[in-house]
C-alpha cells in the first residue's frame, strides 16, 4: 500500500500531544517495511481557501502553523487522489478533523479531510462520498465545512463496547452510491490509549468492512491520521488498520 509522508512530519511543531515527538516514529518503525512511501507536497491556498475563510487562514499563519498545516492538507489530497484508484493512507499531521471553516481546536488547524475531498468534487473527480470517523473525538469540524453541502455522508461511531462499535461501523458503511469512502483514522479509541475499547484486531477488521464496502460501491477508498497517543500501540493499531484497508 501507498502511504503518503515527509520527513517535516517528524518535527515536534507545538506542544500538543499530537505533535508529540517520537509520535511519527512510533508508527514509522512498524510500517516501514510495509509500505511504499510517495512525498507529500503542499496543498495550494486555493485549495485551503476552498473549505477555510481568509480570516482563519491568517489567523494559522500567525500561529506559525501554516506550513506544516498546508503539508498536512497537501498529503490528505495525494492520499485521496491515490485513494480513487487503490488503497492509500496519509501519514500526516497536524491532524484536521476539528477544523471549520472559520475556527479550530483539539490540536487541528486546516480540515484535511474536507480540503482533499472538496478538491476531487471540484474537480470532477467525485460526486458522492462517505466519511468514517472512527477517532475517539466527534469530528465537528468535518461536520462543519461538509455536513450541508449534500454530497457528503459522515459517521461517527461511538461505544464504550468493541462489538457493538464493530457493528456500528459495519451497519453504517454504504453498499451503493459513493465515489469514495475516506477515513479519519483516530486511533485514541484503542484499548490502551485514552479509549480504553477497541483491539489491534478490530482495527484490521474495520479496514476489511472498508475496502469491501469500497468494493461493493466500485468506489476508492483512503485513510488519513488523526488521533492517537500512546506510543507503544500507535504504530500496531495503525499497521492493523492498513492490513485491512489493503487486503
Amino acid at each position: 500500500m501507498k502511504v503518503v509522508f515527509h520527513d517535516d512530519f517528524r518535527r515536534s511543531y507545538t506542544l500538543d500531544p499530537a505533535a508529540a515527538a517520537g509520535r511519527m516514529e512510533a508508527i514509522l518503525d512498524v510500517i516501514k517495511d510495509r509500505v511504499d512511501f510517495v512525498t507529500a507536497v503542499p496543498a495550494d491556498e486555493e485549495d485551503i481557501a476552498a473549505v477555510h475563510t481568509k480570516y482563519h487562514i491568517e489567523n494559522v499563519r500567525r500561529m506559525g502553523i501554516y506550513d506544516i498545516a498546508a503539508l498536512a492538507a497537501g498529503g490528505a489530497i495525494q492520499a485521496a487522489t491515490i485513494g480513487l484508484e487503490e488503497p492509500c493512507f496519509g501519514l500526516i499531521r497536524p491532524p484536521g478533523h476539528h477544523a471549520s471553516a472559520n475556527s479550530c481546536w483539539g490540536f487541528c488547524y486546516f480540515n484535511n479531510m474536507a480540503i482533499a475531498l472538496e478538491k476531487l468534487r471540484r474537480e470532477g473527480k467525485i460526486k458522492n462520498a462517505f466519511i468514517l470517523d472512527f477517532d475517539l473525538h466527534f469530528g465537528d469540524g468535518t461536520v462543519n465545512i461538509l455536513g450541508g453541502k449534500g454530497y457528503a455522508t459522515i459517521f461517527n461511531p461511538s461505544s464504550s463496547n468493541r462489538g457493538e462499535f464493530l457493528k456500528q461501523v459495519a451497519k453504517n458503511l454504504p453498499a451503493e452510491g459513493v465515489d469514495i469512502i475516506g477515513v479519519s483514522a483516530g486511533f485514541d479509541y484503542a484499548k490502551e490509549d485514552w479509549g480504553g475499547v477497541l483491539e489491534k484486531s478490530d482495527y484490521t477488521e474495520i479496514g476489511q468492512m472498508v475496502r469491501e464496502a469500497a468494493r461493493k460501491c466500485i468506489a476508492g477508498c483512503f485513510g488519513i491520521l488523526e488521533g492517537g497517543y500512546n506510543h507503544k500501540v500507535l504504530g500496531h493499531n495503525c499497521m492493523a488498520f492498513l492490513e485491512g484497508l489493503g487486503d
